[in-house]
């Protein structure tokens, strides 16, 4: 039984094989993961489970603050340890490649809501979407259009 196994049971929740399953799934993976990962990977061991079991271990775990999620681009939320929670991400949306980005270039975006607006953000995790450097390259900055997720003319 893994550390989350004995949390869970700890603050009263039933384990179920097919939450015991995902919960070692989740355990055994450093870094993000999707819930349709998760699902395949259970679906594997256990055929009986369903992704709505899987969206909802997930969403318990949340409420339980062993996990949180981000939204990558559109439609595509992963998943991953809270303890890990404080980094943000940079998402190419034309080839889908990720990369972390330092804490210290929001810190002063952080200074400036809260200065300005009166807001305190919560930027321990999240995702920028864009373009990267080599896709830029490819097919020209002026090709890519921000606000319509996506890019215009052929690449």
């Amino acid at each position: 039984m893994g550390q989350w196994s004995a949390t869970l049971r700890e603050r009263g929740y039933r384990l179920t094989v097919q939450r015991e399953l995902i919960l070692d799934i989740l355990e055994s993976i450093p870094g993000h993961i999707s819930v349709e990962e998760v699902y395949r990977r259970v679906h594997t061991t256990y055929p009986q489970v369903n992704v709505s079991t899987v969206y909802r271990t997930m969403e318990l775990l949340e409420h339980e603050g062993l996990v949180t999620h981000t939204h990558f681009h559109v439609g595509s939320a992963k998943w991953h340890r809270a303890e890990e929670a404080h980094h943000q991400h940079l998402v190419c949306e034309s080839c889908g490649v990720e990369m972390d980005l330092a804490v210290d270039v929001v810190e002063p975006l952080e200074r400036e809501l809260r200065e300005r607006y009166g807001f305190a953000a919560n930027l321990t995790h999240f995702a920028i979407v864009g373009l990267c450097r080599d896709c830029q390259k490819r097919v020209g900055p002026a090709a890519w259009q921000p606000h319509s997720h996506g890019m215009t003319g052929s690449p």
